[in-house]
């Protein structure tokens, strides 16, 4: 493999973290995860995502609009998502983070792990993390593309109620499926389940494992009623009047 690869990388096994299907490459200051099959593609895949980095926050989609189509010729069409802070932290570091525990490599590593235990996630394909000096990184993470829109993109442009309530229980199978799974998200709201409508019937997938964690054991009932509970706030921060998301869709995705 290293054969197909320019001067100045070097491909290292990255078990056990992220896992045994990916390498990890090392270029300058960047810090390279890639799915096996996508190494030799590796120097298009960064080239590719370094002039998409001047774009985000701007032209993307999803939270922080840090998520963009990241298209490479042999590639499967992925996503790539930038590390962006949020919060009043995004006037002073924007896209800077601290640490020598990379965000995006964790969450590959519980990507990985949770598509193993079967938990509907978009397919992990690798992180990208760029340092700026010793502890000072800026990140991004791949995903294979689904043909989809968000939940809330959904049911704010699906009028048919029969076709409404299926999609909700699909959402609310893919959260059940998830803490069965034992994977506790850190932040789930109607942006973060991707309705995927590229196939002849739907199904929905959990987005943004940034901050998740994975556990042993199936998630407490305490860990499913804060993820319930966040949901519900979501969904009321969006729809505060309820004409969107009424009682009855309520009901079905945070019962509990």
């Amino acid at each position: 493999m290293r054969r197909n690869l320019p001067k100045g990388f070097r491909s290292r096994p990255a078990r056990p973290y992220p896992g045994p299907f990916f390498d990890r490459l090392m270029l300058g200051r960047r810090t390279v995860y890639l799915r096996r099959d996508l190494v030799p593609l590796a120097p298009r895949i960064i080239a590719r995502i370094e002039e998409l980095r001047a774009r985000a926050g701007r032209e993307g989609s999803g939270n922080r609009l840090s998520a963009m189509r990241l298209a490479v010729e042999n590639a499967p069409e992925m996503i790539v998502r930038f590390s962006r802070r949020g919060g009043m932290a995004r006037f002073l570091l924007d896209d800077l983070y601290f640490g020598f525990d990379p965000r995006p490599v964790r969450e590959l590593a519980i990507a990985a792990e949770a598509a193993k235990r079967g938990i509907p996630i978009a397919e992990p394909l690798g992180a990208i993390v760029q340092w700026t000096c010793p502890g000072v990184y800026r990140g991004a993470f791949i995903t294979r593309a689904i043909p989809g829109i968000t939940l809330w993109e959904f049911l704010r442009t699906d009028d048919d109620p029969h076709v409404r309530e299926h999609v909700l229980g699909l959402a609310r199978e893919a959260i059940d499926a998830m803490h069965a799974g034992g994977l506790v998200h850190a932040d789930l709201n109607l942006h973060n389940l991707l309705v995927a409508t590229g196939a002849e019937r739907f199904s929905v997938a959990i987005l943004d494992l940034d901050k998740a964690c994975l556990l042993a054991y199936p998630a407490p009932a305490p860990i499913r009623r804060r993820n319930f509970d966040r949901l519900l706030r979501s969904a009321r921060k969006l729809d505060p009047e309820g004409r969107i998301i009424d009682a009855a869709a309520r009901e079905i995705l945070t019962a509990h």
